[in-house]
């Protein structure tokens, strides 16, 4: 079973260049790390303050292989660091999703 881990976060509007370093830096750790980083998405149009991530594991028992991996890599542990210590994310959940089998990269059809 193919999950997603869906990332929400609160940024501050204010430091939304910092949340994209942050995000360009997963980058090169996660695909390095095991995930299949399917994207990070920073607000557009209508909020300012809500982003995404978005990354893909073949299982729960590969994501957590993933975080075992991802806890031992210093660019890592430094993005971590970094984000906690400019605090431009005020807030993140995390939820785990499996896609719907017939809904996934549809072709337009006539």
């Amino acid at each position: 079973m193919r999950i997603t881990c869906f990332i929400r976060y609160q940024i501050d509007p204010f430091q939304r260049e910092q949340f994209k370093q942050y995000a360009e830096n997963w980058g090169r750790i996660i695909p390095r790390c095991g995930g299949d980083l399917i994207g990070y998405f920073l607000p557009h149009e209508g909020s300012n303050d809500i982003a995404w991530g978005l990354i893909g594991f073949d299982s729960l028992a590969a994501y957590e292989a993933y975080r075992a991996r991802l806890k031992t890599d210093a660019e890592g542990r430094a993005n971590f660091n970094m984000a906690q210590e400019k605090r431009f994310i005020l807030r993140e959940e995390r939820s785990f999703v499996e896609g719907v089998a017939g809904t996934l990269h549809q072709q337009a059809i006539g």
